[in-house]
């Protein structure tokens, strides 16, 4: 998984900036990802930087994994 940040732009068409910013500060609050705010605005206006911590990295590589592990065995079990 990579560690590099990425820009994330939000406009009217997506989903509401509200909402997205209570879904990312409670990824963060827990540890899962981090934010970098800049501090002067550009040509294109004030950004975040979001990306996912190695805590969060780690969980989503495992949960991920064990999800797949699950299925595989449900599609075992069903497919008898």
């Amino acid at each position: 998984m990579s560690h590099e940040l990425r820009r994330v732009s939000i406009s009217a068409a997506d989903i509401s900036r509200a909402r997205t910013t209570r879904h990312l500060d409670a990824l963060i609050d827990v540890g899962l990802v981090e934010n970098r705010k800049r501090k002067q605005p550009d040509t294109e206006g004030l950004y975040s930087y979001y990306r996912v911590t190695s805590l969060g990295e780690g969980i989503l590589e495992h949960g991920v994994r064990e999800l797949m592990r699950e299925e595989w065995d449900l599609l075992d079990a069903y497919s008898d």
